[in-house]
């Protein structure tokens, strides 16, 4: 059977936000007492009567996350309004429809369902993405993907690249909010440190920046790209609270990317991606990844360790699994899961370090990628170093804290909720 793409995006939209990471009860809207869902920057700017778009040749940056609450998507919404002149769509790392594995896309091709050029954006920046941005023929990019909250997941980055490349073709921005699925009331772990910038870290901002893609825009534009800021309009969310967690939201979770399946693998995620930095299994090929960390050997030994850390609001649980694809496919690992109990104390960074710690400390095997990745996730050699040295969690974590002070009181500036 061959899928249009509604067929595609509407059988993403179908996946529940029910993760398996907590052991409490989802935080929805009924078990909250909560009255209200969140509000999209898509559907504000529905109904605002599309004024922001009023009069221009519209892109639209998204993927299988641009969705309105009942699960149609932005752009089928936009293409059949004739307030709005929808004329291409710009694809981001695993594609317009989401099919690719990380650092990969789907390319450029023309979309069955409403008949529009679809354009790669994936590893483009500067001019060469502006000279896109002219061959498509817009006046202003829309950008409209679901985040997860962790400076190494690119979207953000394509956000920053997109801006930065209709500044220079003379186009405008606009950003449709959606909710930090992991809450926004702190940022935590390393600010990047500019000589480790890269496509998973273009600018220093904390690991965990505790920040929406419309509020980190405004950063960007105010502080990282002051020589040529772009016009830039955002277009708010209403009824998201920064301590909110996504199922409190009441809106639908679809995968941002192939595995980001549940709302729950984006609460590990900032910690335990720091495993690819490793030779150690991430969870990829699993039905949880990021949830699960392991090797060939790791033994019980190492769920002891990470558990004897005493970090608040998660256990680690000795695990075992076999990865359908990526590093170990096919073997048997050991090794750990998270079973987060107390999300607001739950720290997903000050976890990942704890594991790295102790993983290193309990087994033989463990090793850095060859090419250091993990720099380029932490923000700079300071990690690698400290683990390699013997440090400790705490002195790790506070290794960075005066970095983060810094950023949490210009992030301030920015944010748009309370």
């Amino acid at each position: 059977m061959t899928l249009s793409r509604r067929g595609v995006l509407g059988l993403a939209g179908a996946v529940g936000a029910m993760g398996s990471l907590g052991a409490v009860a989802p935080d929805s809207p009924k078990a909250t007492g909560a009255s209200a869902r969140v509000r999209t920057g898509c559907e504000q700017l529905a109904a605002d009567g599309y004024e922001a778009l009023a009069g221009q040749r519209i892109g639209v940056v998204t993927n299988p996350t641009g969705i309105t609450a009942d699960a149609r998507h932005l752009v089928d919404v936009l293409h059949a309004d004739e307030r709005v002149d929808l004329v291409a769509v710009f694809g981001p790392e695993h594609g317009f429809r989401g099919t690719a594995q990380a650092g990969g896309s789907e390319g450029a091709g023309r979309d069955p369902a409403t008949g529009l050029p679809v354009y790669d954006t994936y590893d483009k920046s500067g001019r060469q993405l502006a000279d896109v941005f002219t061959a498509a023929g817009v006046d202003t990019v829309v950008f409209d993907i679901q985040d997860v909250g962790a400076r190494f997941y690119t979207y953000i980055w394509t956000l920053y690249d997109c801006m930065r490349a209709a500044a220079l073709a003379g186009k405008a921005v606009v950003v449709l909010d959606r909710p930090n699925p992991v809450g926004g009331v702190r940022a935590a772990g390393p600010v990047l440190q500019r000589p480790y910038a890269s496509f998973v870290g273009r600018e220093p901002i904390a690991l965990a920046h505790g920040m929406t893609a419309a509020e980190l825009a405004l950063l960007f534009n105010g502080e990282f790209l002051k020589d040529r800021p772009v016009t830039l309009r955002t277009v708010r969310m209403t009824g998201w609270r920064r301590e909110s967690f996504f199922g409190a939201t009441g809106l639908p979770w679809v995968p941002p990317s192939p595995n980001m399946p549940t709302p729950d693998t984006a609460l590990a995620y900032a910690g335990t991606c720091l495993f690819e930095g490793t030779n150690l299994s991430e969870g990829r090929g699993t039905t949880t990844p990021f949830e699960v960390v392991g090797a060939e050997g790791v033994d019980r030994r190492w769920a002891e360790a990470a558990n004897a850390l005493g970090l608040p609001g998660v256990w680690f649980r000795e695990t075992y699994f076999t990865p359908s694809f990526s590093k170990h496919a096919g073997k048997v690992c050991g090794g750990v899961r998270l079973i987060v109990h107390d999300r607001e104390a739950f720290d997903p960074v000050r976890a990942g370090i704890g594991l790295l710690v102790t993983a290193r400390r309990t087994w033989s095997g463990f090793g850095w990628r060859a090419d250091h990745w993990i720099d380029r996730l932490t923000g700079s050699d300071r990690v690698r170093a400290m683990v390699d040295a013997g440090a400790g969690v705490d002195e790790i974590v506070g290794d960075w804290t005066a970095g983060l002070a810094r950023f949490a009181a210009l992030r301030e500036g920015y944010l748009l909720y309370r």
